[in-house]
Order: C-alpha cells, then structure tokens, then sequence
C-alpha cells in the first residue's frame, strides 16, 4: 500500500498546528520549508522549525518531510554559487540535528549538479528526495507566451528533466537513500513512455498540485480521466502522494477523499506483496523441499489449477470418445504433486469430462508426501490414486501413462530443469502418449530499475552480478519489449537430445534510461491453445503462481534509438545446468555473466 498522503504547502509558521489541520483532514504527512524566515543566518522565533523543541523526536522523523531553499548551488556566478552552499549546508545540518533518519526534499533545477551530488553524498542520515519536474517547467510559460516560436517549443521538449536525475543519480553512485520525487503540472501531461521510464526509478512520491483538479457537477474536486490512469500507474507501484496547495485552500479534505478512492482503486492487496523486489535465489528443483507456507500462498492462486483442470479435460475428450467412456481407463501420471492441487485439478476434469482416470503421483517432497497420503486415504478414498516418492527420472510405473502433467516451469520455464526431468521421464509415457505441458518458451528483454540494482549491490556475496534471481517486479521499466529465447518441446522424441541453446537478439531504447538488467519471463502451452504466460505482453490475467526473473548487469546509460544485443546460453554438463549472458557490441561488449556457472548453476542430482 501507498505508506503516506501527504500535504505540501510552503510559509507555514506553525508546524504543530499545520500537523493538526492536515490530519484532520486525511493526511498523516506534512511537508514543508525549513527554513522560510531563517535569514540571515541567525535562527529568528519566527521560524516554524525553531526551537527544536515545537516537536518531539518522533514527530520530527515520522510526520514532516522538510523542503530545502530553492537556491542553486551550482550556479555558474561563483558568488551566487558558495551562497546557495552555504544556504543549503546550514539547512541541512539543521534537519539532521531534527531528524535522525527522516526526510529533506530538494528541487534540481537543470542537468548540472555536481556541487549538489558531493552534498548529498556528504550527508549519512535519513533520506534525499530529489524533486524533478516530470516534463520540462519551461513548457508550461509558452500557454502565456505570444511571441514562443515552433523552434523554441521545440528546444524545451527536447530538454528532458529525467536527464537531470539520471546524472545526479550517477554522481552520487545510485546511493539508496537518494530517492525521486516526480512534480505533476496542469500545463503539460507526459506522453504514456515518460510515464512508463519512471516507473523504473526509486520513486518515493508524486506531487500532484491542487491546480490540477477540477470541478464536476456536485462541486467537488477530481481529477481529469487522462491524469487519473497517469497517477494510477505510480500508486501501483507504491509511490507515496504528495498533495501542494496554498495554506487559504479550502478543499484539503476533498483532495485527501478523492486520493485515498484512487489508492484503493490502484492498489493490489495480496499475500505476495511482502515478495516486491526481493531478490531469491531460484530453488535447486531436486534439492530444495517447499515448506509449508510457501505451498499455501501458490496454492491460493485462483487461475493456474483452472487452466490446468481445462486442459486435462480437453486431452481427456480427445483421447476417449463418447462410446468408450464407460470402459475406457486413462493413467494420468502427476510428474512432481506437491500437496495436492494438481490432484484435485486432475479429479475434477474427470469428472466434468465423465472420464475413468488412473492417477500415479510422483513427488520427491517427503514432507508433502505425508500431507498426500492423508488426502488419499480422507478426500480420495474412492479414487484410483497411487502414491510414488521417487525422482520421475528412476521410476518404473507397473503400466505406462496416456496424459504426463507437470509444472516444472520455475520463472524462466526450463529453470527447474523441466526439460531434463521430462525427457527423463519419457520413458513413462506411451508412444501415442499427451504431455501438459507440451511447449515452453522463454523470453528476455533489458530493463531498468534501480531498486534491484541496488538490492543486488546490497547481497554480501561476490558472485552477486553471476545469479539469475526470482523477483517480484513492481518499479520496473521495459527498455524494450521481450522476445522469445528459448524454445522445448515435449514429448521430446528425437534421437539426440541436446538442451544447451544459445541465442542472440537485439533490442532498442525507446528513451534514454540506463540499463540495470535482463528481464526474464515464459509462456507455455497446456494443450492445443490452452496456454499460462508471466511475459509482460501476454501476461494471463489474475495468476501470481510464477514471479519473473532478472539477471543483472553493471549500469549503463542508453540513448534513445540505441540498439544493444544480449547474447544468452543456456549450458549443460554432466552435473548442472547454468546460464550465461552478455550485452554484445554496443559498441564494445559487456561483462560476460556467470561463466561456467560460478555464480549460479541447477544441479542435474541430488547430492
């Protein structure tokens, strides 16, 4: 959920009272100068923040996020430039005295900000929010010019205020605590890929000022369609709300209502949330046992067991006709059966097939195994149900199965070594025999999201840039759209199997950004054009069973049109499998990623 609504207005002499005239209208944050009446550079008494006293020592850090003077200090008259130091030093140094881990807002006012960078990176506590304008401000004075020219409103659409962040962004070596706030304007609404570039930036909030409502027919405050989908998509990926208004408006509680309607509008509440942006090193499919929590919270996705169950069903009616119904028995093998779900799946399109089935369940999950037994002696004590605790690929079924049902897919489809374990298993299946699924894809795209860059720098170990990660995405940008990477078949009857692949595919920046990493996703077919997708294209609406991957690389700054090509293996020994990936030839190729897997490889054996 979005953490804070807050209320943004400057000159306040009174905090205590404006925190209380803010809560009382729906705003739990308050924001606000520092330091509006403290020159010269003696603390008067009419400064809101002096003494420090006016707050306790939670309030300072909980309730204020304080605004610093506009002032540039790097401005190129040296005169101007060490005032504005000095302005901005002594503010500074003052919330750090308020505040031990709270917040100070900042606004950049163009692409230069070195002076600004080695301030930033001097300060140790609480958070930096750089306040960026999300299109240029110079836009919004050619409404009320006469004399702007085509080529002078051209020159400031091509200055791009993200420039600004992104060179800050690097000068303080994508810091954490140096987060983004974006500042809406009523004059100028960004175009949909403005919008989507941001979503990749650590955004603490948005500024939404109170010009940008307007009056509907009850006299009450909202916001235009376009400006609602614009704000939607930042709620969702939980950036904060920053109201700005002058301390006479009025219609506070208005603004706070109608934010508070939108955040419940746009924000998903499931059990998965506690997942967004953690970086887990996938499972070893042969060595790690899923515990129970882990199995409740997939168990609860409410469409991958339905889309299963459908095609179970289908196969059942192709393969057993109407007449042959009564008499014709169907072995259906589960290749990896957890604690149930694909069981009952299994069951349930039986029956709504009206189809005799016989189900074998291998699972290697001892623990599970124990839950399965209990299901078949109490739930399915009159179906024909077998229990196997075996590696699929050593098992020796009493008969051979019609139908093969797995989801050995991972997040990258072919990551828990469902190719190797399904050609393993051919041997269980009859020469005219069905496997769901029947295909498995793989995709890739280059992203941006300085969140998991910088959640990667945070792991201690070494090898953190050679590990694919399962990760739950939320500030995410696609550089460009996936494309398919790997393909694998199944059944897999050619005489020679070899499942090493390596490919080469070429995107292209649709903006400038920077390059964090490899978004990975998969899609596979059920049966015929029954099909489960994590790709952000064709993503199968409602399911969260599979998080996507990503495979980080070093930061690098992209121009807009700019091509780069990742080359990706995926390799295959006696003993493991592991994936290999390069940016090549733009222009000169990027570090190469995980060789011979020594950062991340899936064993082919229990140990």
């Amino acid at each position: 959920m979005v953490a804070y609504v807050c209320l943004l207005q400057e000159g306040i002499s009174n905090i205590p009272k404006f925190i209380e005239k803010a809560i009382e209208n729906k705003y739990s944050v308050v924001a606000t100068s520092i330091n509006a009446n403290m020159l010269p550079f003696e603390p008067q008494e009419s400064d809101p923040t002096y003494p420090a006293t006016v707050l306790g020592a939670l309030d300072w850090n909980s309730k204020v996020i304080f605004t610093l003077s506009d002032v540039n200090v790097d401005s190129p008259n040296a005169k101007l430039r060490a005032y504005a130091k000095e302005v901005l030093l002594r503010e500074a140094n003052w919330a750090e005295h308020l505040q031990h881990s709270g917040n100070v807002m900042v606004s950049l006012r163009g692409p230069q900000n070195e002076n600004l960078a080695a301030i930033v990176r001097s300060k140790t506590k609480g958070n930096w929010l750089i306040r960026v304008p999300i299109t240029n401000p110079e836009l919004a004075t050619f409404e009320h010019r006469k004399d702007a020219t085509e080529e002078d409103i051209a020159k400031a659409e091509a200055i791009d205020p993200w420039s600004w962040w992104n060179n800050l962004r690097l000068a303080v070596d994508h810091n954490p605590k140096v987060k983004v706030v974006i500042e809406l304007n009523d004059s100028d609404r960004p175009c949909k890929e403005t919008v989507r570039r941001w979503l990749g930036e650590p955004i603490e909030a948005i500024i939404i000022p109170s010009s940008l409502f307007i009056r509907n027919r009850s006299n009450y405050a909202v916001l235009k369609k376009e400006w609602q989908i614009i704000i939607g998509h930042f709620i969702a990926v939980r950036a904060n709300i920053i109201i700005s208004t002058n301390p006479n408006d009025n219609a506070l509680n208005q603004y706070a209502d109608y934010l508070n309607k939108l955040i419940s509008e746009n924000t998903d509440c499931h059990a998965i949330n506690s997942y967004e942006h953690v970086l887990e090193i996938p499972l070893q499919p042969l060595g790690d046992n899923l515990d129970t929590y882990t199995y409740e919270i997939f168990e609860a996705d409410p469409v991958k067991y339905k889309l299963y169950q459908n095609a179970v069903q289908a196969a059942l009616l192709d393969r057993v006709s109407d007449n042959e119904a009564k008499s014709k028995l169907t072995v259906i093998m589960l290749l990896g059966g957890g604690r149930g779900p694909l069981a009952r799946a299994v069951f349930n399109a039986a029956e709504l097939a009206q189809r005799k089935v016989r189900l074998y369940i291998i699972e290697k999950n001892p623990n599970a195994i124990r839950t399965l037994s209990y299901m078949v002696k109490t739930l399915w004590a009159n179906k024909d149900v077998h229990i196997f605790s075996k590696d699929m690929r050593e098992f020796n079924p009493p008969e051979l199965a019609d139908i093969l049902v797995s989801e050995l897919l991972g997040s990258f489809g072919d990551n828990e070594l469902s190719p190797e374990c399904l050609d393993g298993a051919l041997k269980l299946l009859k020469p005219d025999g069905i496997s769901i699924p029947y295909k498995s894809t793989s995709y890739i795209n280059p992203v941006m999201s300085s969140v998991l860059y910088q959640n990667t720098c945070a792991l201690p170990n070494a090898t953190a840039f050679d590990c694919g990660y399962v990760v739950l995405m939320k500030n995410i940008y696609h550089i460009d759209e996936p494309q398919a990477l790997f393909e694998f078949m199944h059944p897999n009857r050619e005489e020679k199997i070899d499942n090493t692949r390596c490919q080469v595919l070429k995107f292209t920046a649709k903006k400038n950004c920077v390059m964090h990493g490899i978004g990975g996703y998969f899609d596979t077919h059920l049966y015929k054009d029954i099909c489960l997708s994590i790709n952000p294209l064709t993503h199968t609406p409602g399911m969260f069973s599979w998080f996507s991957m990503f495979f980080p690389t070093q930061p690098r700054t992209l121009k807009e049109g700019q091509t780069v090509s990742i080359k990706f293996w995926r390799c295959v020994d006696a003993t493991k499998v592991w994936y290999e990936w390069q940016v090549v030839d733009s222009p000169e190729d990027w570090e190469h990623h995980n060789i011979c897997g020594i950062g991340y490889s899936i064993r082919l054996w229990t140990e």
